[in-house]
């Protein structure tokens, strides 16, 4: 089928199972918040060798946060076990350290997974009530660091994706961000990649190189087309981008891949959209890219 002229691919983006929790973190100014949920969110693009995956989700208003004061969203998904294990480094070493920040629990669920950092007080820590939740405060030389200490996890999908073929590599890339700015508007979703794109798209092991978990996706590389037996590059395609989406549900990962393909779609130069999957190995949800219009 075809969508504003640019062909879409009758295949299907395989996503896996994963465990989401959300921080909310605030600051005194807009600015200090994003600069703490930046670095609460960094190494973490994809678990084929961070730690996590994880990514702002949104912009919070004052008139939303439990404090009053703005602040952003986040997202951190990776497999359960190891969730608590982020949830605690992430704030204590990027929140509590940034000025001025304070941390909230994002998602009313029925798990809840303890995050005890008011330890860091050292027997200095009291109770406090902020926006009718019980906290912890906690001194530190710039005041008090407030943290809700109980996160909301719930099972997500990760793996969302679809991948812009244009025949440049600006016409790929402006499509790729326009992608990323319309899935910025939705709940529930992140794009974990650096500015939510990806370049480097992998592929499962190597053909050459045993000891390697992944390696470069080269049906995919246009530069190398030629060289490449049953390569998926089209004539005349000069750069591929690829976005991954996680989310807290289904719903949220598909909304996401609708509005990013479809925005995706309207730039000049783009010519194909196409997604990646491994037949079914890697998870139980499919995609399907000519059900999102």
């Amino acid at each position: 089928m075809e969508y504003n002229g640019v062909i879409i691919d009758n295949t299907y983006a395989e996503g896996f199972p994963t465990w989401v929790s959300r921080v909310i973190v605030t600051a005194v100014t807009k600015e200090w918040a994003y600069k703490a949920a930046v670095e609460a969110t960094g190494f973490a693009t994809s678990t084929i060798g961070c730690p996590a995956e994880a990514g702002i989700e949104r912009f919070v208003p004052a008139d939303e946060t439990p404090d009053g004061r703005p602040g952003y969203a986040i997202l951190i998904c990776v497999g359960k076990k190891k969730l608590k294990e982020q949830l605690v480094e992430r704030i204590a070493e990027c929140i509590l350290t940034a000025p001025t920040t304070a941390a909230f629990n994002g998602l009313d669920a029925e798990e809840k997974l303890p995050v005890k950092l008011h330890f860091f007080g050292d027997g200095f820590e009291s109770k406090v009530t902020v926006g009718g939740r019980e906290c912890w405060s906690i001194p530190i030389m710039g005041g008090d660091f407030i943290i809700e200490e109980e996160y909301g996890a719930v099972k997500g999908v990760a793996g969302g994706n679809f991948l812009i073929m244009g025949e440049n590599q600006m016409s790929a890339l402006v499509a790729a961000e326009a992608a990323v700015d319309a899935i910025a508007n939705l709940p529930g979703v992140i794009t974990p990649f650096p500015g939510g794109v990806v370049s480097s798209g992998s592929k499962v092991g190597s053909n050459k190189y045993k000891f390697m978990g992944a390696s470069t996706n080269e049906a995919f590389c246009p530069t190398i087309r030629e060289k490449v037996e049953g390569t998926s590059v089209p004539a005349g395609i000069g750069a591929i981008y690829e976005i991954v989406i996680d989310g807290v549900d289904e719903a949220a990962v598909k909304a996401a891949m609708a509005a990013g393909v479809k925005a995706a779609c309207k730039v000049p130069g783009v010519k194909q959209i196409t997604a990646g999957n491994y037949g079914g190995s890697l998870g139980p949800f499919k995609f399907q890219l000519h059900e999102l219009f």
